[in-house]
């Protein structure tokens, strides 16, 4: 049994990455009715927080239905950290988790996210005085390295659970990879293998199918696995990674009819969540990764898009199980 302080999460549990513009409360609503097991927010600015900013704070939204979650933060200055810590906590995760890894220009080049693998003491004080301040358990998500001759992976996960974390996903790139090549989960498995280390190492990086997921555990032996974007307009990967790995066989990819009616429960979390205009403005990101599998699907994309009303968005999605109830395509191309 896998836990992180005493949340149990099974004998081998999957994670969703938190997603910047992406991993909010409808998306995650959908990944949960698939079988994840813990969940993350978009990550959240630390000066945004303490500085009351409302986009910031719209993402400590949290709900019942969604735990094990996790709220994330970034920044790069120990007392804004504190106090944005101190906040994350006080609205009752289960549990506080550091950005140490985002690649990004505007986070990274600027001491945050992965530019504190650039200074690990700094890491190390930052991850102590969260530790301290938080009742719940706290966690780290990080990267190899910054670049290719500066990886120390190994080093940062020894001082982060010197102060106190209590979980540790590493993603298997280096900040100058950001999100390009393959992932390295060598030094994922080096990290794990440490005789010191006793805290559950998740690997992250290129999961993105039931194969890979099953190869990946048995190669590396990690304690679970964080997947983030094999899961976008496809929240399905979660419950198929569990059946694989119980069973061995591949469940079938959802029909049609599947990915229109989570698209409608998307859709509908949305507007509940952010309202009838930002809920279905913000929606339209989604479409494309819904049904990127169909042929021919622009004409429908855009008047999906263009809709201004859920009850003019449900009307185009009756018509694309009309239109295409009868077409032959690979689904399993999404």
């Amino acid at each position: 049994m896998v836990k992180i302080g005493d949340i149990e999460l099974g004998e081998f549990p999957l994670l969703l990455a938190p997603m910047e513009d992406v991993s909010d409360p409808p998306f995650r609503a959908v990944c949960k009715q698939n079988g994840v097991d813990l969940m993350y927010t978009e990550f959240i600015s630390a000066e945004g927080l303490i500085r009351d900013a409302a986009k910031s704070v719209q993402k400590l939204d949290i709900f019942e239905y969604e735990r094990p979650i996790g709220i994330q933060i970034f920044g790069d200055k120990e007392d804004v950290m504190r106090e944005a810590a101190a906040i994350a906590d006080s609205v009752n995760p289960d549990l506080v988790d550091i950005n140490y890894g985002c690649p990004v220009k505007n986070v990274a080049c600027k001491g945050a996210g992965a530019g504190l693998l650039r200074d690990l003491p700094k890491m190390q004080r930052i991850t102590d005085a969260i530790v301290k301040i938080c009742k719940r358990p706290v966690t780290v998500k990080t990267r190899l390295g910054w670049d290719d001759s500066t990886i120390n992976i190994i080093e940062a996960a020894q001082r982060l659970q010197d102060v106190g974390i209590q979980a540790l996903t590493i993603h298997g790139r280096t900040r100058a990879q950001m999100y390009k090549g393959q992932a390295d989960w060598r030094l994922i498995a080096e990290v794990k293998n440490l005789p010191n280390i006793h805290i559950p190492i998740f690997g992250n990086g290129d999961i993105d199918s039931p194969e890979k997921a099953v190869e990946y555990r048995n190669r590396y032996g990690v304690d679970g696995i964080m997947i983030g974007r094999a899961s976008i307009g496809y929240p399905w990967i979660f419950r198929e990674v569990k059946h694989y790995m119980q069973t061995g066989e591949k469940l079938p990819p959802p029909t049609l009819q599947e990915r229109v009616e989570t698209c409608r429960q998307h859709l509908d979390f949305s507007v509940r969540w952010k309202g009838p205009k930002m809920g279905i403005f913000e929606m339209r990101r989604h479409y494309t990764n819904y049904f990127r599998f169909i042929p021919h699907f622009k004409e429908y994309r855009t008047r999906l898009v263009e809709a201004t009303t859920q009850e003019a968005v449900s009307a185009v999605l009756d018509e694309v199980v009309e239109r295409f109830a009868d077409v032959q395509f690979d689904m399993t191309e999404a």
